[in-house]
């Protein structure tokens, strides 16, 4: 196998330019977040003192401090930190450095030290209420459509459900007619969802590896996802991979799956949620998380069981944003550079469903890159344009 490139000249981000979307991050989305946190959960003086420290230390020109709760795998992100710890977070590598923001954000309330605030999620709040919306039921009741659609048609509408998460939602998708689709998913500038069927069908069904993203009504239909390959034959199994911990404010855990299943029985997706814990009681459907989930490195770096897991894989699914960069290893390729060129050190088959939010891309024709460009907008960020692109 392929070990990848490795950089090639291609520069990882870092937030040291003004104005772009790591500087925007690190400078005001981090400091907001450290406040929103404050608000949402009373947590007592310790941990407030905590957060004032982490607000102060991540200002303008902060610098990046050590690591000192004993939480999980410390000793392992003191390894990682070496180099970084000391310098400005800004020009530190990007990826690194938002990763390490939440592990000291989570180290300042508690999360991992013994007493009554360990395991309390601090976002836990804020997915809770896009939960709780009434969109969701909608959502859901959309569902009950899905099996009297034609079997291509239900194909693309999961697929873009989960690709698009809460953007574009799959009541509409499966009410409208073609001409409508197709005007919902112009954004799409990388097609390979007709290759992914193909691995898919490819054989006989095997271990589909689908790596989730963010929790609440975007984990919603990449649970429909896992039910749809399962009941479509496409898989023998699906290995839902997890965040071990709460991790970049709304990634999914064990914890937000259980959440969605209870919302499923408290609502119109009642049938479904009895067939994804009746596959998740026959081993049918797996939840599995891994430390490197969290880990502040690029999936070249992946640990040898982890790597061994999506080499068995039929296929493995990685969905968002952060998937996508940890792939493409964070780096500023040009967008033309091939997506499997850049993914060809990955063990098995390998699709990205991601939504822009950020400032890395490969796998474009140039004139459509040259065409973005040329419009001035935001639009590697701006997520209204999105990818479905596949490595075989």
């Amino acid at each position: 196998m392929a070990s990848g490139r490795s950089g090639d000249g291609a520069p990882e981000v870092t937030g040291e330019v003004a104005g772009s979307f790591a500087w925007g991050v690190l400078h005001e989305r981090h400091p907001a977040l450290v406040e929103r946190v404050r608000r949402a959960t009373p947590y007592p003086p310790e941990q407030q003192r905590a957060l004032d420290a982490l607000a102060a230390e991540i200002g303008e020109g902060g610098v990046v401090g050590p690591l000192e709760d004993a939480g999980p795998g410390a000793g392992i992100w003191r390894e990682w930190g070496e180099g970084h710890v000391g310098r400005r977070w800004a020009e530190v590598p990007f990826l690194w450095a938002e990763s390490f923001f939440y592990r000291r954000l989570l180290g300042a309330v508690g999360y991992f030290a013994a007493g009554p605030w360990q395991g309390v999620d601090p976002f836990a709040p804020f997915k809770a209420a896009e939960l709780a919306g009434g969109k969701v039921d909608e959502e859901l009741a959309a569902l009950r459509r899905l099996p009297r659609l034609p079997a291509e048609e239900r194909d693309t509408a999961v697929l873009l459900s989960s690709l698009w998460g809460n953007r574009a939602d799959l009541g509409f998708r499966l009410s409208a007619g073609a001409g409508e689709v197709g005007e919902a998913v112009t954004g799409l500038l990388a097609d390979d969802s007709a290759a992914l069927w193909e691995v898919l069908d490819g054989g006989r069904p095997g271990t589909v590896c689908l790596v989730a993203d963010n929790a609440g009504p975007e984990l919603l239909p990449d649970l429909v996802l896992a039910d749809h390959l399962l009941a479509t034959g496409r898989a023998a199994d699906v290995v839902l991979h997890l965040k071990p911990y709460p991790y970049f404010v709304s990634d999914a855990t064990v914890q937000d799956v259980l959440g969605c299943l209870d919302r499923m029985a408290a609502g119109p997706g009642e049938e479904l949620g009895r067939r994804l814990r009746d596959a998740i009681a026959a081993g049918r459907l797996g939840l599995r998380t891994h430390p490197f989930s969290c880990a502040p490195l690029p999936y070249p770096q992946m640990p040898a069981d982890l790597r061994a897991d999506f080499a068995a894989a039929t296929l493995t699914i990685m969905k968002g944003d952060l998937n996508y960069r940890r792939l493409v290893q964070d780096r500023l390729w040009p967008a033309t550079t091939p997506f499997a060129e850049v993914t060809d050190y990955f063990p098995g088959p390998v699709a990205a469903l991601r939504t822009l939010k950020s400032d890395v891309v490969t796998g474009l024709d140039r004139r459509t890159a040259d065409e973005l460009d040329a419009t001035g907008e935001a639009w590697r960020t701006s997520g209204t344009r999105a990818l479905i692109q596949i490595s075989a």
